[in-house]
Formats: C-alpha cells, structure tokens, sequence
C-alpha cells in the first residue's frame, strides 16, 4: 500500500491496523541528542485514547507506546525510531456482519474498488486507530519544536451548531471539558446537543481549530511546497476532515482587498503586521505571524439509525450499525490535528535550512 510515508526531511511511516496485533511508526530524521523517553509520547497518546468519556466510543485500550529502537540513555541516536502500541480490546466479531455490505460514510467500498479486498474489522487502515502512529510521532516533533520555541494549540471551535465566543475564550479550561473547548458555558451546550443526538441514535460533527506561535517567518517553500499547503494536505489525511481553511478562509472570499490585507508596520521591533488575516502564510511562506487555520470534521458515518446501503450482491438493503463507536470524533481529532501541524511544520523547517549560505555557513563555516 503506497500512501503511508509522510515527509521528506522529518519522515514518518505508520503502520497497523484497526484489529491486528499492534500499530506503530518509524521516525526517519530525527536529529541526534533531542531528550526523549516513553513519558514524552504517552501524554499525547492519552489525548487521543477511547473510553475517555460518555461521548466517546467505549473500547478500552491503555494506548501504552513503547519506543523500540533510536533512543539511548534517554537521547535519540539519530537513527530510526521504531514506537509500537499493542491492540488489547480487538472484538472482531462485532465487525463480522459488515464484511458483506458497504458501510455509507466509510471507505468500504473504495476500498473493494482499489485492492478487491478489504479488512472489515473496524475498518483496517481506515480506521481512526490508524492516527496513533500520527500521534506518536507527532509527539517527537513537538519535542523539536520545543526546542525552538515554537508552540502548538489546537482546540475545538464548534460541535454541531455550538460554537466558542471569543469574549469567553480561555486556554486553560481546554483540558477541563470533554470537547476540549477553551468556552465552559460552549462546552457545556455541546453536551447538551451531543446527549440530544446520541438519543437520536445519530452522531454530530465539528470545527477543530489550531493556532501556532512563536513560527519565524521564512519558512516554506514557493510553487507546490507552500507551508499553507502542505499543512492542508496533512490535515485533510486525517480520515474524518473534509474542510480546511487558513486565516479569513472562505470569508476573504466575502472581502474587499483594503480589507482583507494586513498592513506591514515597524514599531521598533522590526517588521509586524497590523492585522492577520492571512493566518501567518504568504505566498506559502511564513510571515512571522501566528499560523492560524480550521479543520471540519465530519460526522462519526457508524451510527445505530437505520438507513440504506448496498450488499456485495448489488442488493439494496437496510442496516442498523452497532458496536462501540464515537458519537462525536472532534474531541479526540484535536490531537491529531495537533501531530500533523508539527510534523508539517518540523519538516518544513528542516529544509528550510539550506535555503541560504548564510545559514550554510553558521554551521558548516570554518
């Protein structure tokens, strides 16, 4: 299966899937002395875990990731870093049903199309589990980032038709609530209307929202590596995103030019922006500003409701999906949407460093 490599500088290759043994990654270049232990990968593993709470899928799994090679005496070699995480609550069986039909919402089908076969049990690579390796390895470039100064946070801006207010934004109660939403009284409605679906046997979708600070500008490449675009290719592979805007997004399509640009200024502090509309990105560069963009993501497609779908025999039929699935994905993409931005963002960086001689020189010059 080709599709599962990702980056040129910093490369991650993840594997596994829904119901086999385990899932992982491999990390290619990663430099040489970053600190580095299991602790610095479970944190982000446990952001993204199921059995967290009433909205999300009731599977148990302890997600616990153990690093198998390019760590010693608690650094990175500098050689490939293998993470495992053990599958340990798989029913297969609750999967067995779906192998003769096509599941509306999901890659069943698609999958059927391109390799004549398919991994019914929950879904195989198409399944959200496939994001631990994401996770994992996005856990290592956040680390980088670190290091640098450069910070990521992504929160939920909507569930459903709920939306956060900015007079009520506060980070600190992101971890505080369910939806991971930096709005309490938002928080609290989103339960409200998630519970109302959830009676419904139907699920709710969402807007996650991410925010990078600290970003030098002059990071990205012109033509087709643009930083904003790269970022949007990360972040539509997750499986449930379906929209991605940076800054305005599709509300600078609403605006004059003398509104949607954002002045240059110097205060004395060398080059700013008065505004940002831009979301950090021109020309597929950086600017120096906070990257800011929004995902969409869609419904969790496994619901109990009936509705219509086609068996493998060409026969129109009802289903009714059961087993243990999420009434909401957002809370859980959150991280994800996390992982991918850094991954993006570590390789980017990465190859930006050679786009001068000055900079060739800083390190190499005698």
């Amino acid at each position: 299966m080709a599709g599962s490599c990702f980056g040129k500088h910093f490369s991650v290759s993840t594997w596994g899937e829904s119901h086999g043994k385990g899932l992982g990654v491999v990390i290619d270049g990663c430099p040489a002395g970053l600190p580095l232990c299991e602790a610095d990968i479970q944190r982000y593993l446990d952001r993204r875990k199921p059995g967290q709470s009433q909205y999300t899928t009731s599977r148990k799994e302890g997600d616990q990731a153990e690093i198998l090679s390019g760590v010693f005496e608690g650094k990175t070699t500098g050689t490939p870093i293998s993470i495992l995480v053990a599958n340990t609550s798989q029913r297969s069986q609750d999967y067995s049903e779906i192998a003769s039909y096509y599941r509306p919402g999901h890659a069943d089908y698609t999958f059927d199309m391109k390799y004549g076969f398919r991994d019914y049990r929950g879904g195989g690579r198409s399944s959200g589990r496939e994001t631990i390796g994401r996770v994992a390895a996005g856990a290592v470039a956040v680390k980088i980032l670190e290091e640098i100064g450069i910070q990521i946070c992504a929160y939920t801006h909507s569930i459903g038709p709920v939306e956060i207010t900015p007079e009520r934004f506060d980070a600190a109660e992101i971890p505080n609530n369910a939806f991971y939403m930096p709005d309490a009284k938002a928080a609290a409605e989103a339960a409200v209307y998630t519970r109302q679906c959830m009676e419904e046997q139907d699920s709710v979708g969402g807007v996650i929202e991410c925010v990078v600070t600290g970003m030098p500008a002059g990071v990205g490449e012109p033509c087709f590596d643009k930083l904003d675009a790269n970022l949007a290719k990360a972040v539509l592979s997750i499986g449930a995103v379906k929209g991605f805007e940076m800054g305005d997004g599709f509300q600078a399509a609403r605006a004059r030019g003398t509104e949607n640009n954002d002045a240059f200024v110097n205060h004395g502090n060398g080059v700013e922006k008065e505004t940002n509309h831009a979301g950090g990105v021109l020309g597929g560069i950086s600017d120096g500003s906070p990257i800011i963009f929004r995902a969409a993501v869609k419904p969790t497609p496994s619901v109990a409701a009936t509705q219509h779908t086609v068996n493998k025999k060409g026969e129109n039929i009802e289903i009714s999906i059961h087993g243990r699935h999420d009434p909401v994905i957002v809370p859980r993409a959150v991280v994800v949407v996390e992982a991918m931005t850094a991954l993006t963002l570590v390789d980017a960086l990465f190859e930006g460093m050679s786009a001068r001689m000055d900079q060739v020189r800083k390190v190499w010059g005698r």
